[in-house]
């Protein structure tokens, strides 16, 4: 679009020619995103890292303070091993975690509290054992 608008025209009947004479022409047809809905955070606040966030989305990546980050790898440390093949394979993953929370509680980064410590290695392989147990009684044959 490079003509200029006419004097004496207004900028409203002037912009809706402007679209019809495009639409005849058909130079909206098969614009991308064309027929799909508008993404739901059409409505948010612009963001000027938006596109970061996406991309990081897109690739399935999060970036959390490293105290939050091994939360989350104990966390799922301890449902691993709870879910463990054998006593041995849960003991094992209960040491291999139980190093970082201890170099985290002695010396902390910035950021929160980490609020956990060492997970009791016996604990856990008792709460294994009652688990497995209270399984094999509910499924006697397998």
């Amino acid at each position: 679009m490079t003509e200029r608008k006419p004097p004496g025209v207004s900028f409203e009947s002037w912009t809706d020619k402007q679209i019809r004479d495009a639409e005849a022409r058909g130079d909206f047809a098969r614009l991308p995103g064309a027929g799909k809905p508008l993404p739901a955070d059409v409505e948010q606040p612009y963001d000027e890292l938006w596109w970061v966030k996406r991309k990081m989305a897109r690739e399935g990546l999060t970036v959390l303070p490293p105290t939050l980050a091994l939360r989350k790898e104990a966390e799922d440390a301890l449902a691993a091993a709870l879910r463990a093949p054998s006593e041995g394979a849960a003991r094992r993953i209960i040491e291999a975690v139980n190093p970082k929370i201890r170099d985290m509680m002695f010396r902390p980064p910035p950021g929160p509290p980490l609020g956990l410590k060492p997970y009791d290695v016996d604990e856990v392989v008792r709460h294994w054992r009652a688990a497995r147990s209270a399984a094999d009684e509910e499924h006697p044959d397998g």
